[in-house]
């Protein structure tokens, strides 16, 4: 019995050697193919999971989800972070002494202006969150990204699946440059640097409602590929939003209820790919799929 034991350590520690030296040559990235739906987990998997966290992440591989969606923003030392807000989100976050982060104060907690090691002794992971009562409750820092996507490596490796595509979206507004984050253009080689330096330039799509660094990516990295983001009340149609652009990009993604048959039929026209948010119940998923969308992104990736 120890003897299998050992054997079967060794095993572990060679997947994982494999896993980080590994080169696209040997191991190319399996990914959803134009003609297959695309199945995201928003925020790893928000409704189950602590967000944008290791263990969300691993469960929604779990779940077999074809992309890991996901939002960065920088710190002071130019690292580039998971998280929703370029702040401590009162819901979710605690301070290092253990106190609750308030309404009041979260945005004073800026990211933006806090090294990475201050970042990771924020807890947001162990708070009852009032939207998600389902979200299992665990010690959770914000994570690197490129630490997440050793682990998702590591992970899937040992397991024997394919690689994800990563949807992540850069978290810029106008006017929120040099408060929040960095102008688009250094937000966009920040976070390119890791992409690069990963080697996951053909797992990758860039997502954003900020037009700006989308339309950096196309003149810059015209190979990654892009997901315009669209809310739910932007008073565009698709001909204006797409001319606002000044490009194509690979996927058309809006706010779920804005999806009609004749949009769909509109992006798949273009040779455009549809993509909606956040879709949260079984029988939303399933009428969006009749009407012929290209994947969801949802909380719960378990319904799939």
């Amino acid at each position: 019995m120890k003897r299998k034991t050992i054997f079967n350590y060794s095993l572990v520690v060679v997947a994982f050697f494999a896993a980080c030296h590994i080169s696209r040559k040997n191991v190319p990235p399996i990914a959803p193919q134009p003609e297959t739906f695309d199945t995201e987990g928003h925020r790893g998997a928000r409704g189950l999971a602590p967000e944008n966290t290791w263990p969300a992440f691993r469960t929604a591989l779990d779940l077999g989800v074809t992309t890991l969606e996901m939002d960065a923003v920088i710190t002071a030392d130019k690292k580039v972070v998971l998280s929703h807000e370029p702040f401590f989100n009162h819901e979710i976050s605690t301070h290092p002494d253990g106190k609750p982060v308030t309404e009041a104060e979260e945005k004073q907690l800026n990211i933006f202006k806090m090294p990475y090691a201050e970042v990771a002794r924020f807890d947001v992971g162990m708070r009852p969150h009032p939207r998600f009562p389902q979200q299992a409750k665990m010690k959770a820092t914000k994570p690197l990204l490129a630490d997440i996507i050793d682990s998702v490596r590591q992970y899937m490796m040992v397991s024997r699946r394919p690689f994800p595509y990563y949807n992540i979206e850069t978290k810029t507004q106008p006017s929120t440059d040099n408060i929040y984050h960095p102008e688009p253009a250094e937000f966009v080689e920040l976070l390119m640097n890791v992409i690069k330096e990963k080697q996951i330039e053909e797992q990758v799509i860039i997502q954003s409602f900020d037009f700006r660094t989308l339309q950096y990516l196309h003149k810059h990295y015209p190979a990654i590929k892009t997901a315009m983001l669209i809310e739910d009340n932007d008073p565009r149609d698709l001909t204006a939003q797409l001319k606002a652009l000044g490009f194509t990009p690979y996927i058309y993604s809006p706010a779920y209820k804005r999806v009609t048959k004749e949009l769909v039929e509109e992006c798949h026209a273009l040779q455009m790919r549809i993509v909606p948010w956040t879709v949260n119940t079984r029988e939303e998923i399933s009428q969006l799929k009749a009407l012929g969308v290209s994947g969801i992104i949802s909380d719960y990736p378990d319904l799939f």
